[in-house]
């Protein structure tokens, strides 16, 4: 009888933390993704800065 009862009060438990879970886990996903962002914009944007520099030199 207790067994069952703990049995029962440990999936009630762990059903109800599933929510919480994802919700980590999405933020997680959203931060990774914009750490992702700002690196290939740096990346890009010093080297674009750089072919506009060229470009504009060349121009003159």
């Amino acid at each position: 009888m207790i067994t069952t009862q703990l049995w029962c009060w440990m999936l009630s438990r762990l059903q109800r933390d599933e929510e919480g879970a994802s919700l980590v886990e999405y933020a997680l996903l959203v931060a990774l993704i914009a750490v992702v962002c700002i690196a290939a914009i740096t990346f890009v944007g010093s080297s674009a800065s750089t072919k506009f520099s060229t470009v504009g030199s060349n121009l003159s």
